[in-house]
């Protein structure tokens, strides 16, 4: 019976602390601790070795599923518990951002497509969302990774626009420096939609204002011993129109499919004024547009059509720029910003040819206004006080984009190319002066589809030109106005050969766009340099001085008294 009773009772026991083992697992950390310590002392058992340790894995499929949610939902807890604590505060330069995440931590295709579902419009997250884990689930995660990384903000809030200076360069600040990371991977490439800027806009403006100019070399008293037929016009304006509309449906698609990534966009202090470029490209072919399809007068729904919306915009650019906010002009100037002027000039223009002559004056007043702050602005360098670098010389070309439709406009406004028309004018050609003598601005960059941008201030200075040579026909001003144009539509056609060549045979034209990716805030913190061997003597000798001076201080006290 006391064999038996021996042999019972350690059986006993072991029933329950197994008992025990199942009731603790659910409550805290503290009290697994102690059945951690319960469990070494039975280990010489194999039954009870075995069962609790299939109690612990059941938990691990748990945290790994939740891994996964977190990469769907743009999250980074991975790491939080493996990883070292210099992990944790320096980024691998791996371009993903998630904590260094690489393609040896992805899981199938679904974390693959995690990476672009953050900038995705949030309709179309709707079915994702479902399985997804509740929100006391997705707090306490952040919980865990906030001391870990900086990336569980949301990415939908607005970038603040000195990020964008201090993570971006390059003439479009479109490049990102080196010792920044980005929100999307950059060793893949990315879905067409999301690689699809709104500097494609510039291409339309290229075109457009190219189906402008030769309307006026074919139809202007000053250029009619050139003898140009009207059908330049037109294929340049069909091929204006077809690429018009073509870039606007999209990007249009953009707006519905990314729209996160539109706003960041809008909040880029460069692309910012390419949001202007659709309503100045539409004017630009109502003016443009050939004599063969032109009606007796165009109807003012057609400007109104076209400058309402531009006029909304603006008010909200123009009123950041004056509260003084935080891209208020001074922060946010940069030789861009003509775009969100120089259309003013172009409706003017446009309402002159429907017979709003007031409405003419009006758009002229404002442009006119904020072009002589833009002008100053950025004349005197007062973002950075500093010389542009090299990297964004050729955006001196918008300079002379606003004083020449602005000679243009007064003159369709007054029907004369009187002094104030000839005073922009005479802004604009120095200007063009000015730059064109300085030729080494313009070489050495790599091309992209935001300097067709560049064109359309060419192709205005040479409108504005032809104008001068009908109100004064010279040898001189004939041969300034054929040189002028010559020079804008070769750079045009140069322009329009490289689109295709990068679009069709190099698959070049666009690279992923790194530029709407940056994290709102820096994420790679700086080690602070180690003290250098001067450093530590020049500090001992300040301290060994300090002690002498002391001492001497206290000798001279005890020999007065």
């Amino acid at each position: 019976m006391n064999n038996g009773a021996s042999a019972t009772s350690p059986h006993n026991s072991f029933q329950t602390h197994f008992l025990d083992i199942h009731e603790v697992l659910p409550e805290d950390e503290e009290e697994e601790g102690v059945i951690k310590m319960e469990d070494n002392k039975v280990t010489s058992s194999k039954k009870g070795l075995q069962k609790p340790i299939k109690l612990r894995e059941l938990k691990r499929p748990q945290r790994s599923f939740n891994r996964q949610v977190s990469l769907e939902t743009g999250f980074s807890v991975l790491g939080v518990e493996s990883k070292a604590e210099d992990e944790k505060k320096v980024l691998r330069r791996s371009g993903r951002s998630f904590g260094g995440f690489d393609s040896a931590n992805r899981v199938g295709a679904e974390a693959r497509k995690g990476d672009f579902n953050i900038f995705r419009t949030k309709s179309t997250l709707s079915k994702q969302n479902s399985l997804l884990p509740t929100r006391k689930e997705k707090e306490m995660e952040n919980q865990r990774a906030e001391g870990a990384t900086g990336l569980n903000e949301p990415v939908n809030k607005s970038v603040p626009v000195g990020r964008y200076f201090d993570a971006l360069r390059g003439p479009e600040l479109d490049q990102v420096k080196d010792s920044e990371d980005i929100l999307l991977p950059k060793d893949e490439i990315w879905p067409f939609l999301l690689r699809f800027p709104i500097n494609c806009f510039g291409i339309c403006l290229g075109l457009s204002s190219q189906a402008v100019l030769w309307r006026a070399l074919s139809t202007s008293p000053a250029t009619k011993f050139l003898h140009v037929t009207p059908f330049i016009n037109l294929s340049l304006w069909l091929l204006a129109l077809a690429t018009l509309i073509s870039v606007s449906i999209t990007y249009l698609l953009k707006c519905i499919h990314y729209f996160e990534a539109v706003k960041r966009e809008y909040f880029h202090p460069v692309r910012v004024n390419f949001f202007f470029a659709p309503w100045v490209v539409c004017m630009f072919l109502a003016i443009g547009l050939p004599p063969m399809l032109e009606p007796a007068k165009l109807h003012p729904a057609i400007w109104c059509a076209f400058m309402g919306p531009y006029f909304f915009l603006e008010l909200k650019i123009y009123g950041q720029w004056l509260s003084g906010g935080k891209r208020r002009l001074c922060k946010v100037a940069n030789p861009s910003s003509h775009l969100s002027v120089v259309g003013n000039f172009v409706g003017a223009i446009l309402a002159s040819k429907v017979g709003w002559i007031e409405a003419a004056k009006f758009l002229w007043s404002i442009g006119f206004a904020h072009y002589i702050v833009v002008f100053v602005t950025l004349y005197q360098r007062l973002p950075t006080s500093e010389a542009l670098p090299k990297e964004l010389h050729p955006v001196y070309s918008m300079f002379i984009a606003a004083p020449s439709a602005a000679s243009i406009a007064w003159g369709s406004i007054y029907s004369e190319f009187d002094g104030c028309s000839r005073t922009c004018f005479f802004i604009a050609l120095f200007l063009y002066i000015s730059l064109v003598v300085r030729i080494n601005f313009f070489t050495g960059f790599r091309f992209s589809v935001a300097w067709w941008s560049y064109t359309f201030p060419m192709t205005t200075a040479s409108v504005a030109t032809i104008k001068y040579a009908e109100q004064v026909p010279s040898v001189l001003s004939k041969g300034l106005a054929l040189c002028l144009s010559f020079m804008s539509s070769t750079m045009v056609s140069v322009l329009f050969v490289s689109t295709l060549l990068h679009a069709l045979f190099w698959k070049t034209l666009f690279p992923n766009d790194l530029a709407i990716a940056i994290t709102k805030k820096r994420l790679v913190k700086e080690k602070k340099p180690f003290k250098k061997a001067y450093d530590i003597k020049r500090w001992t000798k300040q301290a060994l001085t300090k002690n002498n001076s002391g001492d001497k201080e206290f000798n001279g006290e005890n020999k007065v008294v």
